[in-house]
């Protein structure tokens, strides 16, 4: 049973999507003479809600379309002006008398490839694990505990001083299990530009008053935890824009 109302519902949306969807589409379009991509350019301000819509994927729109779209988010960013022009052209959209769409378009297009590109880099740092035979990666960890305990030299690089910084162990390289380089240098960051907030944290986590579950306020796997905030502060400043 479960089974058949599955097909049944991909039935009607597959119904929904190549026809009524598309006769609605036209009718909309007759009716206010603009196409889905220009309503989307000129009903949303400049900023993350306009740039989700027209990365968002949906199976309505143009195989030719979504082609192009895909092109541009791939070719160098001085060559997307010409894809934005053969997007304009499908659409049979006139630069003359729409001027502003193109200009609006190019900057999503940009928007979205600048943020595939910078995934696809965090997730490398997140793939590269740590490794202690490395000098870069060893200097980034010593820099840390300078920074988190600048009057407090390191007796030994495998030492339970790691764990008054949040570590849990006497090697902190089993720490970056989970996030790769990348909890390193996300602490590293935070110690760095935020020095203040990094060591008042620490020293919160350090008091037996504090209700801090050993010292997660500075573990690299609690990095994790912040991803759907910082999308969602993200998200919110480009509105704002």
């Amino acid at each position: 049973m479960k089974h058949f109302l599955r097909v049944v519902t991909q039935f009607f949306v597959f119904l929904y999507c190549k026809c009524l969807w598309r006769s609605l589409k036209f009718v909309i379009r007759k009716f206010t003479g603009r196409c889905e991509l220009q309503r989307i350019c000129y009903n949303n301000k400049h900023g993350a809600r306009r740039t989700l819509k027209i990365g968002m994927p949906n199976s309505a729109r143009e195989a030719h379309f979504l082609t192009l779209l895909q092109s541009a988010l791939s070719v160098p960013p001085d060559k997307v002006e010409k894809t934005v022009e053969d997007i304009m052209t499908l659409k049979k959209i006139n630069p003359d008398t729409n001027p502003q769409l193109g200009i609006s378009l190019q900057g999503s297009l940009l928007q979205i490839a600048g943020y595939r590109n910078l995934v696809a880099e965090v997730e490398k740092f997140r793939r590269e694990a740590y490794d202690c035979e490395n000098v870069k990666h060893e200097e980034m960890l010593m820099k840390l505990w300078k920074e988190l305990r600048p009057d407090t030299p390191l007796t030994a690089r495998i030492s339970k001083q790691w764990c008054e910084i949040g570590f849990q162990g006497n090697d902190p390289k089993t720490d970056f299990r989970g996030m790769g380089l990348l909890g390193l240098l996300n602490l590293l960051y935070f110690a760095e530009h935020d020095k203040a907030t990094a060591l008042q944290m620490l020293n919160d986590s350090l008091q037996p008053k504090r209700k801090y579950v050993g010292h997660l306020c500075l573990t690299p796997d609690t990095l994790k935890d912040t991803q759907s905030l910082f999308e969602e502060k993200c998200e919110q400043k480009s509105d704002k824009k």
